[in-house]
């Protein structure tokens, strides 16, 4: 294993494309692991096993307020270790879990109650996820140890871009036609968990098996304990100041995901147009793929960012406008008629779609480039630390941005309901309305004042 791990001067400046592949598709499975559970679980448990709505989301929430504190404890443990066997044993270890636990959660059906159901798959969820973590951080740390070319670094970055968002496509839209391809109920259920899980060992242990051998940047890591680590992590102000930006940013976009249910079956009246709503959107990202991996080598990665944030935000705040008028230009073959509000909703789709995967993924890629300045500057890294952090805080934000969202539709009046959706007042209307448009734009511009402070040489 140790055959992994090469010195920096041995590595050549670019990444073959066999490696970048190889390292991408392990993206794929990641990616349905972290949406598949947290769009159907809920629905899993409440029409399968009877739990409680309530209790529902306090399943799905407690294990990801779990992995904020247990990777960067993973990043650490992968760090002290790299040296000795390397990350490859972290990610087989970690895709096996992750495939078993993805198995797990949806293999039973019938619990003494309710509440052991709950319990039952709150311990599933929680081995699952940090079997993913044990996965998915050294996963992203391996990042920064193929290439020290910031250009070859966010390539990598721009393929694993393209397998995640097919990974959305696979986990959230084709999820529900599998099971009730199946027969729906538990059979369908569990095809559903063989099949995606299959997919995620698939994916992810060709990632751990592809990248045995691959020589990576051997630096050393920062000795000491996960506090001392820590210590080093905060003398790297770029680091920090890319760390506050992806956070302020992760938690407005949290906020509007949280509702784009309700926006879609309360504000525009078409809940049907949601599967197409995502389609255009994924179509888009992959399409602007080659955008993302061209301008940054013509105008950096820092103001592609800003570019890319700044787009986003400002389409993101149209949406104030949006209605459920128009004019009907066409007919689906269902006989769902399509108005001139819906096609302006869909060209807003691919809009946000193209330039919120620009500013992800350089958002990923300039955190491995804030890694190989520590590693210029001081002579050792360690990556395990900084990917886990990043992990560990983008999750805090994903688990804030419901409680925004909470907060702001029952101060705006949302009433809550039983047995189908109730009308809501315009008030309540509102509510929803600025959570999808507003507060995630005006939470991006705070984002890009505090990136404005990003600097870092030579990147």
């Amino acid at each position: 294993m140790n055959a992994s791990l090469a010195a920096k001067s041995t590595l050549p400046d670019e990444v073959p494309t066999g490696v970048v592949l190889r390292y991408g598709v392990g993206q794929l499975g990641a990616q349905v692991f972290r949406d598949t559970p947290a769009v159907l679980l809920p629905l899993f448990m409440t029409t399968m096993l009877g739990v409680p709505a309530w209790l529902a989301g306090l399943v799905v929430l407690l294990p990801k307020l779990w992995l904020i504190v247990c990777d960067p404890l993973v990043g650490a443990w992968s760090d002290r270790m790299k040296t000795a066997i390397g990350r490859t044993p972290f990610l087989i270890a970690g895709a096996v879990g992750t495939t078993l636990g993805f198995i797990a959660l949806f293999a039973f059906t019938e619990y003494p109650s309710p509440y052991i159901a709950a319990a039952a798959i709150c311990a599933l969820f929680f081995l699952a996820s940090t079997a993913f973590s044990i996965y998915s951080v050294p996963y992203l740390a391996i990042a920064a140890e193929l290439s020290s070319d910031p250009h070859q670094r966010n390539r990598i970055m721009v393929l694993r871009m393209f397998f995640a968002t097919l990974g959305v496509l696979v986990g959230v839209g084709l999820a529900q036609p599998v099971i009730e391809h199946f027969g729906g109920g538990a059979a369908g259920w569990h095809a559903m968990s063989w099949i995606f899980g299959g997919l995620c060992f698939a994916s992810m242990l060709t990632t751990a098996s592809g990248l045995r051998r691959v020589p990576l940047i051997n630096a050393g890591a920062v000795p000491g304990s996960l506090i001392d680590q820590l210590r080093t992590v905060a003398a790297n102000k770029p680091y920090l100041v890319l760390l506050a930006t992806t956070f302020v940013s992760n938690t407005g976009q949290a906020a509007s995901y949280t509702v784009i249910g309700f926006v879609f079956l309360y504000v525009v009246q078409a809940i049907w147009l949601i599967p197409i709503f995502i389609l255009c959107m994924s179509a888009a990202s992959l399409a602007s793929q080659p955008l993302w991996l061209w301008l940054p080598k013509r105008i950096g990665k820092p103001r592609a960012y800003v570019l890319a944030a700044a787009i986003w935000a400002a389409v993101t705040i149209t949406w104030l406008w949006v209605g459920k008028g128009g004019v009907d230009v066409a007919t689906l073959p269902g006989g769902q008629p399509v108005n001139t509000q819906h096609l302006l909703i869909l060209l807003r789709a691919m809009i946000i779609g193209a330039f919120n995967g620009g500013f992800i993924l350089l958002a990923l890629s300039m955190m491995t480039d804030t890694v190989d300045y520590q590693r210029r500057m001081q002579g050792v890294a360690n990556e395990g630390v900084f990917a886990g952090l990043f992990s560990a805080m983008e999750k805090l934000a994903f688990a804030l941005g419901p409680v925004i969202a909470g907060i702001v539709m029952s101060a705006f009046g949302f009433v809550s309901s039983t047995g189908g959706a109730a009308a809501q007042s315009e008030s309540a209307l509102t509510g929803i309305i600025l959570l999808y448009s507003a507060i995630p734009a005006s939470l991006q511009v705070i984002a890009l004042l505090i990136f404005s402070r990003y600097r870092l040489p030579d990147a």
